[in-house]
């Protein structure tokens, strides 16, 4: 355990906040509300007929272990990122680590604190510059943004309205779920347009914007963090607007695989579970599209890391390629494990022994 005397010596009141939010028994909530979505499907869902008639064949294994080979590559692909952004200063063992502690955060940060914060935080200790901090965050939540911004109405192009959900046909049988998906997409495109404007195009102006909102009343608490975004936009502008063509490349690409093995990861549990789905193209791409417009959803998910909300979701979004609530509980879990569950675990690990080595450098350096 991290002594929190030693802590509150060490870091000031608002790095002490971000250190509370990545604390190892924030775990304990995200986990809670997972068993007990989890639970509440079985009991609802769960026919166990159905589930005996699962054949654990080599089949479901062969693409059970092809879902663990793109987890690694997934992870992989955001440290490729982050040594990309960071212009090698990291070390590729030092990206997997990071990478473990950022997706930790994005698991059990509030949404007050939020993970941008903690990667502000976490860089900054790995002794980088201000610039190269100021670049990597505000510039990956840009490429995320641009992902989903980018694809989303080329494959609604293609799939029309079922991307959203099977049940929807056209747009005036929306619904809540796709109003919900269009309110979010909107908020994410708008965030989007606003770090693009501030990281290539005006950062000044983006900045006296930030100011301007926080004249108001009730935003006033948040002035000093607004002028400190704002100033950090001017940082990483200058610094991205020095990259060459060939960087941005790289760190979309390394987003593009990054992005796409969270669901092809899902594609591969459906496959393994669901030997009857057609492996064509055409059927294989409209899942992915169908995932893509589930997680937009999810990243507006009141829970942290949409624990329980997205146990509950899985089964209707996808209810035209898993028709069985059972089998849908099933490939629910074992994805969320793998990806979520398994997060939680390894940045319990890695995080308290990652503030031990901080405190110790810190120390030394007295």
């Amino acid at each position: 355990m991290v002594n929190q005397d030693n802590i509150k010596e060490e870091f000031n009141e608002e790095q002490q906040e971000v250190l509370q939010s990545i604390r190892v028994s924030r775990i304990i909530i995200p986990v809670l509300i997972g068993l007990a979505a989890v639970f509440y499907m079985l009991w609802q869902q769960f026919d166990p007929e159905e589930f005996k008639r699962i054949h654990w064949t080599s089949h479901t294994l062969l693409w059970i272990l092809a879902a663990v080979g793109i987890i690694i590559i997934r992870h992989l692909s955001y440290a490729a990122r982050l040594r990309i952004l960071s212009e090698k200063a990291f070390s590729w063992r030092k990206c997997i680590e990071l990478i473990f502690i950022w997706e930790f955060s994005s698991a059990v940060s509030p949404t007050s604190v939020g993970g941008s914060a903690v990667a502000f935080f976490v860089l900054a200790q790995e002794k980088l510059s201000t610039a190269k901090t100021a670049t990597i965050v505000l510039y990956t939540i840009v490429l995320d943004s641009i992902f989903f911004i980018g694809t989303l109405p080329v494959l609604f192009l293609i799939f029309g309205t079922q991307m959203i959900r099977p049940d929807i046909q056209e747009f005036s049988d929306l619904g809540p779920w796709g109003f919900y998906f269009l309110v979010a997409y909107g908020v994410m495109a708008s965030y989007a347009s606003f770090f693009y404007f501030g990281l290539f195009v005006s950062p000044k102006q983006i900045k006296n914007l930030l100011v301007l909102f926080t004249k108001i009343r009730f935003l006033k608490r948040y002035r000093e963090r607004a002028i400190a975004l704002g100033d950090d936009m001017i940082i990483a502008s200058g610094a991205l607007k020095k990259q060459k063509v060939l960087f941005h490349i790289r760190a979309f690409l390394a987003t593009v695989s990054a992005w796409s093995c969270r669901f092809l990861l899902i594609n591969c549990l459906i496959i393994a579970f669901i030997p009857s789905i057609p492996l064509e193209w055409w059927s294989q791409t409209e899942l992915f599209a169908r995932l893509e417009t589930m997680f937009v959803i999810i990243a507006f998910s009141p829970t942290p890391g949409g624990a329980g909300f997205v146990e509950v979701l899985f089964g209707g979004f996808l209810k035209d390629y898993v028709n069985s609530p059972t089998y849908a509980t099933l490939i629910s879990t074992i994805w969320r494990l793998l990806t979520y569950y398994s997060y939680l675990f390894v940045g319990a690990i890695i995080i308290p022994n990652w503030i031990r080595t901080i405190l110790n450098h810190r120390r030394k350096r007295k």
